[in-house]
C-alpha cells in the first residue's frame, strides 16, 4: 500500500477558515462536514494540490483509481490527491451549499448559503455534458441524476 493511500483523510487547517472534519458520507466515500456555523458568502476552504499541465493531467486521469482533479484554467489542473487541503473530499450535489471561485490561480470554496454545524459541504461539480456520464447520488430534491451538466 502506498503512503498516499495509507494516509487518513484530513483537513489542512492552513487552508480552512472554519472548523471542518472529514468523515464517511452517504453521497460518496468521504465527505467534509462543518464543525461550526458558516455564514453565507464566506470563504470556507481553498482547494490545493499538485499543479499539473494539460499533458500531465491527461496522464494522471488515465491512471487507475479515484481522481481529485480540478481544472484551474485551460492549461493548469490541480490534483488534490497530492498535497490537498481536504477540499478534494467535498462531494457533488445538485443543490450545493458551496460554489467554487477561481481567482489569481487559487480555487476557493465559498458558502452559497448559511451552513449549519454537522452539515455536509457540497459543490456542483458541473462536469461537461460531453464527458462520460457519471451517476449522481446526492439525494437532493432537484437532483438531475448525473454529475454532468444536461445542457
Amino acid at each position: 500500500m502506498s503512503a498516499k493511500a495509507a494516509e487518513a483523510p484530513r483537513i489542512d487547517p492552513r487552508y480552512s477558515r472554519f472548523k471542518l472534519r472529514v468523515a464517511p458520507s452517504a453521497i460518496h466515500r468521504w465527505g467534509v462536514y462543518a464543525e461550526e456555523f458558516i455564514p453565507k458568502r464566506r470563504k470556507v476552504i481553498e482547494y490545493t494540490g499538485e499543479k499539473l499541465n494539460r499533458k500531465q493531467a491527461k496522464v494522471r486521469e488515465a491512471e487507475p483509481g479515484l481522481h481529485y482533479l480540478f481544472i484551474l484554467n485551460p492549461y493548469w489542473t490541480i490534483d488534490g490527491a497530492v498535497g490537498g487541503s481536504g477540499a478534494q473530499f467535498v462531494n457533488h450535489c445538485c443543490d450545493p451549499n458551496l460554489w467554487a471561485w477561481i481567482t489569481r490561480d487559487h480555487i476557493l470554496y465559498m458558502a452559497a448559503r448559511d451552513i449549519r454545524p454537522g452539515e455536509e459541504l457540497t459543490l456542483d461539480y458541473m462536469f461537461d455534458k460531453d464527458m462520460e456520464r457519471v451517476e449522481c447520488r446526492c439525494g437532493a430534491k432537484s437532483c438531475r441524476g448525473t454529475i454532468n451538466l444536461l445542457e
